[in-house]
Parts: C-alpha cells; structure tokens; sequence
C-alpha cells in the first residue's frame, strides 16, 4: 500500500532545488575567496510560479592594491615594511651613507683644540647631529634663529652675528685654513625673511646694516682662462653684491621700552635698495620727522625778527596747528620707493597714524599719502595699539585713549576705502577690539560730555 504524502510533486521540486543552491552557496561561501560559479538567472515570473529563492548576491571584488603614486604594483606579496621605511639600505656602501659618530667610511675625525663640543650623548650634541644630518632642510633655520636671538638676548643681536650667520667667516679666516671664498652671489638665495625686532635701534644702526647688507663683500670672479659651467649663466659681477637679493620680508620693529636710535632719513636711504619688499614692520616708530632733534630748537628770523621753529615739526604742530605736512612728506618718499608692499604694520605708532589719511597744502600743491599708486598693493595694514587693555579694573583714562586710537584706526580704513573707490585691492586694517566693560565706560562718558 502506498504511503500518501501531504506535500505535491511542485513542493517537493522547489524544496530539492532549495536545498541544492542553499548547498551550492555554502560551499562557494567556504572555498579560496573564488565566487566564480555563477547561477543561472532566472525572471520573477518563473521564480514566483516556481517558488524558488532569490539568488544570493555576489560578494564585493577584493580592492586592488596601489603604491603611494597610485599606480598597480607588481603581482605578489606587498615588500617588507622595513624595505620601504629606510631611505637607504643598511647594504648600501659605507662612502654613501651619512654617520652620525664623526667617521666617514674608515676616516674618523676628532675636534681642534679649544673648540666648543658638546658632550656626546647630550641632548645639544643630538640637535646638532639631526641638524647637520638634515641640513639641506634644516638650513631654513638661519631666519627663525636671528627673530628669536634679536628678540630674546638681552645685549641684543649685532652686526659681528649677523655677518657670521649670513656671509660666513671672513676672506682672511677662510685663507688661513686654504679654503676659496664663498659665491656671494648664491649662498643666500634662499633667505627671504629677516627679523630684527627687539635689536634694531639698539645693538643695530641703519648704517651698520647698510654696509652688511650692500657691498659688504666682493664677488669671486674667475680667472679670464677659467671655462664656465654652462653658458646661461649671468656673467659674474666684479663689485660689492648684495647679500640678501631676494629679501622680501623685513622688520625693524624697536623696543619701546628702551632709548631707540632711529632715523627715517636713513630709512629712506635704505629702501632705494629694498624695493623687493612686500612685508615691512615699522612698530613703534616715532612719528616721520627728516629732523627728529630739531623739534624744539626756534631760531630768529634776520627779515622779521620772530623767533620760527627750526625744524618741519615743532612741538605743537599736531596738537594745536593740525599740521602733520613733513610726516606726510617722509611717508610719500617712503611709498614710492616700497611700491612692491602687500602688509604694513604700525604697531605702536597710534600717535601719528592721522598722518596716513591727512592732506597738506604747500608749494602750490596737496600732498598726501597714495594708497592707490605708490601703496595700492597694501591688503593688510595693522593700527595695533600695543598696549590693548587686557583687565577690566585699567583706568578710565586708558580706556579711552585705547577707544580713540580704535576711531583713529577705523578713520583710517575708510579712507583709505574711499581713496581706492574700486581701482586698488581690498584693504583689511587690523586694530584693537575693546571688551564688553571697556565699551560701557565709554559710553557712559559719551553721555556724561554730550550737550544736554
């Protein structure tokens, strides 16, 4: 007697090829990462009339490996870590290797006697080695190293530092010891920032850079047999050459808190040759003046008999007279020889910063400063106080001379605005922000002094 079964002939048709692909699917799951026995595709009528599972998807193609330049490596296990870490290999030759122990190759070479070396193992005697292993990057170094010993050294960075730092030592020293000069003409064409905050106008004068910075060495020039490297170079110039060709980044902020000596004579004298320039700091200058000494000197006049002052400015021409004419005089040589600047800072110089947007009458013409022409280039101009108000208890009046050294500054950005009108780039003018207790002091005083 046959046995009745409950399921139908179809039933058990979709359950033997449900069990068969379920079987399939596990054994490609568990195989070497090979997927590659696909299953016949089948439309959704039949696979509903049918009763038959949705194929199982593909699994995702294992991502192709690529170098660090984004091209295909060689087929095979990637290299060992230690292959690809080491700039050099450890089989290398010992001549092209740098050590770091004083030899080179089986030439081992002591320090002469009397000179400065730190103990070896010391963490100088580390900076020194990493630096000079890595000099070719760590050569950089030179116009971080001169801001921070100008700023921080108390008897200040001088001429002698400088020279060694930037030229080397000198003609005599290197023939002492058979070495040729150095090519003046290239040994600094990477230098581009020269920071003298803090040293100029007290271990440095104007006139002791100009000498080092122009014509403070010669040139090498070869012999008239010598052949040339190669025939596009410039030919080699027979007189003083310039140490720094390619400075373009200059501060000669000053201490304000000491006796600086500067003079915008000089300052003008100098940048004849600094046209290059395009980030210059001045802050804490005193006000532009030809004749700084002579602000109090009077003399008599022989036709009238009247006392006159003797200098461009006197001592009540800002105060009183409202007359800034020989500080916009000095400022306008200034722009026309530094047309190349893109930031000015003033820091400091709050006292006569009305200076840059006043007009003067003389000689049958206004004068006045040319943000359009001379500095049309300057985006960033900073009217910084330098003694902003950090504490809420400062005095009442600090707060508001600090408040109107802030209108001065805005003065001064609008004007500028104004002067360009569309034809010169944006200006930023960077100043002082007062704090939320400050501006209620000067408010409240605003109140106190306004016409009831």
């Amino acid at each position: 007697m046959l046995k009745h079964h409950d399921r139908s002939v179809n039933e058990l048709l979709a359950n033997l090829r449900r069990s068969t692909l379920n079987s399939h699917s596990a054994r490609a799951a568990s195989s070497s990462g090979f997927s590659a026995v696909a299953t016949p595709s089948v439309s959704p009528a039949l696979r509903q009339l049918f009763q038959l599972p949705e194929a199982p998807a593909p699994p995702p193609r294992r991502p192709q490996r690529r170098d660090p330049s984004g091209r295909r490596p060689p087929p095979g296990p990637p290299p060992p870590r230690s292959w690809v870490t080491l700039s050099q290999s450890r089989h290398a030759a010992p001549s092209s290797r740098p050590r770091d122990d004083g030899t080179h190759g089986h030439t081992k070479y002591w320090s002469m006697p009397g000179a400065y070396a730190p103990a070896k193992g010391s963490l100088v005697d580390l900076v020194l080695r990493r630096i000079a292993l890595d000099w070719a990057r760590q050569r950089r170094l030179r116009s971080a190293l001169l801001a921070h010993v100008s700023e921080m050294y108390g008897p200040g960075l001088s001429i002698a530092d400088l020279q060694l730092v930037l030229s080397g030592p000198l003609e005599c020293e290197l023939s002492e010891y058979g070495l040729e000069p150095l090519d003046m003409n290239t040994i600094n064409s990477d230098f581009f920032y020269l920071d003298l905050t803090g040293s100029f106008g007290r271990s440095l004068t104007m006139k002791k850079l100009h000498e080092l910075l122009f014509g403070s060495r010669k040139a090498t020039v070869p012999a008239d047999d010598a052949v040339q490297d190669s025939w596009d170079l410039p030919a080699p110039r027979t007189g003083p050459v310039d140490l720094l060709p390619n400075l373009t980044h200059l501060s000669l902020a000053i201490d304000p808190s000491s006796t600086p000596s500067v003079s915008w004579k000089q300052l003008l004298s100098v940048a004849r040759k600094l046209t290059q320039l395009t980030e210059l700091s001045l802050a804490y200058w005193p006000e532009p003046s030809l004749t700084p000494n002579a602000k109090f000197a009077k003399i008599t006049s022989p036709t009238t008999g009247r006392s006159v002052q003797y200098g461009g400015t006197g001592l009540y021409s800002h105060s009183l007279d409202g007359d800034w004419t020989e500080a916009i005089l000095v400022l306008k040589r200034l722009g026309r020889l530094l047309y190349s600047l893109e930031y000015l800072d003033l820091t400091g110089c709050s006292d006569w910063v009305r200076a840059l947007r006043e007009q003067s009458d003389g000689e049958f013409r206004v004068d006045f400063v040319d943000w359009v022409g001379d500095w049309g280039k300057i985006t960033r101009l900073r009217l910084n106080s330098g003694c902003a108000i950090t504490t809420d208890d400062a005095p009442n009046s600090e707060v508001l001379l600090s408040s109107e050294w802030i209108e001065e500054a805005t003065a001064v950005e609008k004007h500028i605005r104004a002067q360009r009108a569309g034809r010169g780039r944006f200006i930023t003018v960077e100043r002082d922000v007062l704090s939320e207790t400050a501006q209620a002091i000067v408010e409240g005083e605003m109140v106190i002094n306004s016409p009831h």
